[in-house]
Formats: structure tokens, sequence, C-alpha cells
């Protein structure tokens, strides 16, 4: 064998030593036993793990024979302690030969450490792979630039997505609230429409009414405490008929006219609710902002101005004149911009 081999076998014994083996306190009993020398051989023990094997491929033969020659006789003191026999001592205490065992085993520490500390420094130094340390750290910090580049990649796409779902929001609430606003129209059309059916049901009741008076009025004369007999009583007779006749008449005429109000607010505001819905649509459809100025000049006009339904026609001629008011207002901004 040769010299490694050897010093790395004698290391390898030192390194796998049990020191609870030393104790022996079955064997020799309490007043004999080696419990004492436990823990030093243990931190004898120890220093020998510290020193490893694949050091020694560095060493010299005249090191390696020194480490050696080292193993070896500490192993030796850990093999007295294992083979010391207290009947076997002759002419002598056996307490003196126990105590310079335990004595010699406590005391080969230091021995030890002064001869292995310089070949322990030198295994830690080469175990120390600087280069291979600044490597992983330089992998490590790739890796941290990496994960970081990702991250903010990551985090400009959440960005941009977090914008789109703002800007659709943005979008949902203004057409949200141009709905919300077409409410008050729609409320207001079906007032008007629940008013003008009841309107529409006191019209009909009075002109039932009117027309069962008429009726009446042909044959009253003809009732004996009706018939007139003389011209007076024939004038009061013909006088209360008319004043009757006039007030139906106007009760008539006056629940048309609310059933005509009522019904042509209801339209109109239909057609401003029906407006503010589908200005969004009309907006969205506009090129330039011209045109949405246009769109936007219109649709405050078909709201806001008089509208013709067909129940009142009053205000005919004045939406008409309105419209053509309001492109007129609009060709110059839209002609400056055609120039420009």
């Amino acid at each position: 064998m040769s010299q490694l081999e050897v010093t790395q076998e004698s290391l390898a014994r030192m390194q796998a030593f049990d020191a609870k083996s030393l104790a022996r306190e079955e064997d020799l009993g309490r007043n004999f036993d080696f419990s004492a020398i436990v823990a030093p051989a243990s931190k004898l023990i120890r220093l020998y793990n510290q020193l490893g094997l694949s050091t020694l491929e560095d060493f010299p033969d005249g090191i390696l024979v020194q480490i050696k020659q080292i193993a070896d006789a500490d192993f030796n003191r850990f093999q007295q302690a294992l083979d010391f026999d207290p009947t076997t001592v002759e002419n002598q205490n056996p307490t003196q030969p126990r105590d310079q065992i335990v004595q010699q085993v406590v005391a080969a520490y230091d021995q030890t450490f002064q001869k292995l500390f310089p070949f322990i420094s030198y295994g830690t130094s080469k175990s120390v792979d600087f280069q291979r340390m600044e490597n992983e750290a330089r992998a490590m910090l790739q890796n941290v630039k990496d994960e970081a580049t990702g991250i903010t990649g990551e985090l400009a796409a959440q960005q941009e997505q977090a914008e789109n779902v703002l800007a659709d929001v943005r979008k949902v609430a203004a057409e949200q609230g141009v709905s919300q606003q077409a409410i008050y129209f729609k409320d207001e059309s079906e007032a008007h429409e629940e008013s003008a059916e009841y309107w529409k049901v006191k019209t009909v009741q009075a002109a039932i009414a009117l027309g069962f008076y008429a009726f009446c009025t042909l044959f009253i004369h003809k009732l004996a405490w009706f018939k007139p007999e003389d011209n007076l009583q024939a004038l009061q007779l013909m006088t209360s008929k008319v004043l009757i006749f006039g007030v139906i008449a106007y009760l008539l005429f006056l629940a048309a006219k609310n059933f005509l109000s009522h019904k042509h607010n209801a339209i109109v505001n239909k057609h401003r609710q029906n407006a503010l819905m589908t200005y969004k649509a009309l907006t969205d459809a506009a090129v330039t902002e011209e045109t949405k100025d246009i769109v936007l000049n219109h649709a405050a006009s078909c709201i806001f101005s008089p509208q013709d339904t067909g129940y009142i026609k009053n205000e005919n001629s004045s939406s008409q004149v309105g419209a053509g008011r309001s492109i007129i207002e609009l060709m110059p901004k839209t002609s400056m911009k055609l120039d420009g």
C-alpha cells in the first residue's frame, strides 16, 4: 500500500471511532471505568473529522507519515483504555495505570491540535472554492436580474390590462350615465301616458253624456211638466237647455284638451328617451370632432326642442327654425377646419 492509503486508513479509523465505547462501565465498575475520558475523546475525534481524507492527496509523503504517526498514537491511547484489565496488573495498584491512561487521553487534544492545525487550515481553505462561490454568486445575481425582468414585464402587462379595464369601466360608466339620464324622460312619459288614459276615459264619458242630453232635449218639451204654457216658459226652457248643453260641451272640450296635452307630452318624453339612448352609438360612429359636435347639437335640439306629435301643432315652425339654425351655426367651424 502507498503512504497515502495507509495514512487515510489511520485517519479514517480515528474519525469513525466511537468515544462512548471507552467508558466500559459494566466491565470495570464505577471505580475503574473510563467515563471521564468520553468527552475529551469525543473532542479529539471531532478534531480529526475536520481534516478531510481527500485533503491528504495534496500532502507529500513526509507530512503523510507525520499525520499517520499522530493518528496511530492517539488510537493507541484509546486502545489502552479498551484493553485495560485491573486483574492483570502485577504488584501495582490498578488505579495508578488507569489514571495514567485518563491523563494521556485528556492531554492528547492539545498536542494533536498543535500538530494538525496547519493541515486542517489548508484543508479548510481548499474546501472553500472561491471561484465556485463567485460563479454561484454571479449565477444567483443573473437569476435575480432575470426574475426582476420577468416581474417587471408582468407588472407592465398587468398595468396595461388595468388601464384597458379602467378605460372600459369609464366607457361603461359614461354609457350608464346617459342611460340614467334617459330614465327621467321614461318616467315622465309613463306618467303622462297614464294621465292621458284617464282623460281619454273622461272625454268618452263627456261625449256620451253630451249625446245623451242632446237626444233627450229632442223630446223633453213633450213631457207634461216640461211643456211650456206660454212664450216666457218656452224661452226659459230653451235657455236652460242651451246652458246645460254648453256646460257639458265645455267639459267635453276640457277633457279632450287634457287628453291631447298628456298624450303629446308622453310622446315627446318618449322621443327624448330614445334620443338619449341612441346618442352614444351616434357619437361612436362619428369620425371627426366636427361630426360629433353636429350630432351633439342635433341630439340636444331633439331632446329639448318642441316636437310635432300630431296632437298639438303649435310648435312645428319653431322646431324647424331651431334645426336650421343649428346647422348654420356649425358651418363656419367646419369650413375653417376644411380650409386649414
